[in-house]
C-alpha cells in the first residue's frame, strides 16, 4: 500500500485521530473553540451529529485497515490506539506537531525510540509530545508543578481512585491486558522489577478512604529522566471496594498471569469495562522535594474521559506553543513543560480542581507552597 501522508499546513485543522469517541468527543468539544478540527475514525457516520454541533469535518481513517489516508493539517492528536505507530510516523514525515494520550509504557518507549531516531523521509523537525502518563499526560503535569515549587523532586508517588460508575470508551480498560505483566520502577534511585497489583494499601483520595495496588503507568518510566526522581510508585483502586479485592486477589493467586492472550482479552475486559452514566475522576499526587513535601488532589466531576481531554488539549496548546511559550521540535513528555508554574491554573480554567496542602508546613515548605 502507499504510505499515509500527512502534510503540515499552520492554517490547517487539528486533526483528532478518535476524534469522536467518549474522549475523542470532550476534546472535539474544547478545542472547537480555538481551531477548526478534522475528525477521524473508523465509522465517521457516528460523527454527523458532533460535526454538526462544532463545524468540524470528519473523514474514515481506520488504523487497522491498509488504506492510506492523506490530509494538510496544523497539528494532530492520536485519542486512540495506534499499535503500528500509524499516526507517529505519518506526523514525523510530514513534520506535523503530534500529541498521543492512548500509550501504555512499553509503547511509549518504542514511540519515543521511533521518534528520536526519526525516518529518512521525515520532513522539519516538529514537536512530538508523548503525552500518555495517566489521565492524558495531567499525573506528570501536576508533579512537574509541585516539583517547580519544591526545588525537584526526590520522589512521585500518585494514587488514583478509579470510578466504575463513569463514562468509559473501550480503551479505558486497556491496562487490564498489562496486569499479568511484572514492570520496571525506580525506588531510591535503583531499577526494580514488581508485579501488578502488589504493594496495596489504603488511603485518602479526596473524600473517600480507598484501597490502592500498584500499576504500570508511562510517568513511571519518563519522570525518573525527566525530573530526576529517585522514586517514583503509581497505585490505583476503585470505587468499589469490592471490585479492588477481587483484583487484587486474583492478581495474588496469579490469574493475569494465566488469563493472557486474545483468548482471555474479553473476560478480562468484563471485570471492569462496565461504563455508567458518569462519575468524578479523582487522583492525588504526593512529591518530595529538597524544600519539603507536597501533596495535590486532583478532582474532575465530569469524569475521567474529560480530564484525560483536559490533559490532551493542554498538550495540544504546548505543541503549538499557544499557552505561552513557544513549541519545541523534537521529543517531549508532559513534564518538560517550560512553564510549570502555570500547569494547575490551566487546570483549573479548565473546571479541574486541584488542592494543593502541605505535608509538613514548617520550614520553607509553606512559603513553597504559596
Amino acid at each position: 500500500m502507499d504510505n499515509d501522508q500527512l502534510v503540515h499546513d499552520p492554517a490547517g485543522p487539528v486533526l483528532l485521530v478518535g476524534g469522536y469517541g467518549t474522549v475523542g468527543a470532550e476534546l472535539a468539544r474544547m478545542a472547537a473553540r480555538q481551531w477548526p478540527l478534522l475528525l477521524t475514525g473508523r465509522s465517521p457516520a457516528g460523527a454527523v451529529d458532533l460535526c454538526r454541533e462544532l463545524g468540524a469535518e470528519a473523514r474514515r481513517w481506520d488504523l487497522g485497515d491498509p488504506e492510506p489516508f492523506r490530509a494538510a493539517v496544523r497539528a494532530v492528536v492520536g485519542v486512540v490506539n495506534d499499535p503500528d505507530d500509524r499516526v507517529l510516523r505519518a506526523a514525523l514525515a510530514g513534520g506535523v506537531p503530534y500529541v498521543d494520550v492512548t500509550r501504555w509504557t512499553s509503547r511509549v518507549q518504542r514511540a519515543a525510540a521511533l521518534a528520536s531516531v526519526g525516518r529518512p523521509d521525515a520532513g522539519p523537525g516538529a514537536p512530538v509530545l508523548l503525552s500518555s502518563g495517566w489521565m492524558g499526560g495531567v499525573v506528570p503535569l501536576v508533579a512537574a508543578a509541585l516539583a517547580e515549587r519544591l526545588g525537584g523532586a526526590d520522589s512521585v508517588e500518585t494514587s488514583v481512585r478509579y470510578d466504575l460508575a463513569d463514562r468509559a470508551g473501550a480503551d479505558s480498560v486497556e491496562f487490564m491486558d498489562r496486569l499479568g505483566v511484572d514492570f520496571e520502577v525506580r525506588e531510591g534511585g535503583l531499577s526494580r522489577s514488581v508485579a501488578p497489583l502488589s504493594g496495596a494499601r489504603t488511603l485518602t483520595i479526596g473524600d473517600h478512604r480507598t484501597k490502592v495496588a500498584r500499576i504500570d503507568t508511562p510517568e513511571q518510566f519518563t519522570l525518573p529522566l525527566t525530573l530526576g526522581a529517585r522514586t517514583v510508585t503509581t497505585r490505583i483502586g476503585f470505587s468499589s471496594a469490592a471490585a479492588t479485592s477481587t483484583l487484587v486477589g486474583l492478581g495474588r493467586i496469579g490469574f493475569f498471569r494465566r488469563a493472557r492472550g486474545e483468548r482471555w482479552r474479553p473476560v478480562r475486559r468484563r471485570l471492569l469495562y462496565a461504563p455508567g452514566g458518569g462519575g468524578t475522576a479523582a487522583l492525588r499526587i504526593d512529591v518530595e522535594g529538597p524544600l519539603g513535601a507536597l501533596r495535590a488532589t486532583v478532582t474532575d466531576p465530569h469524569g475521567q474521559a474529560r480530564l484525560t481531554a483536559v490533559g490532551a488539549l493542554l498538550g495540544l496548546r504546548r505543541v503549538l506553543g499557544s499557552d505561552g511559550a513557544p513549541a519545541r521540535t523534537g521529543l517531549a513528555f508532559p513534564e518538560s513543560h517550560p512553564l510549570p508554574q502555570t500547569v494547575l491554573a490551566a487546570l483549573e480554567a479548565a473546571g479541574v480542581r486541584v488542592e494543593v496542602t502541605a505535608r509538613d508546613t514548617a520550614g520553607p515548605v509553606a512559603a513553597a507552597a504559596a
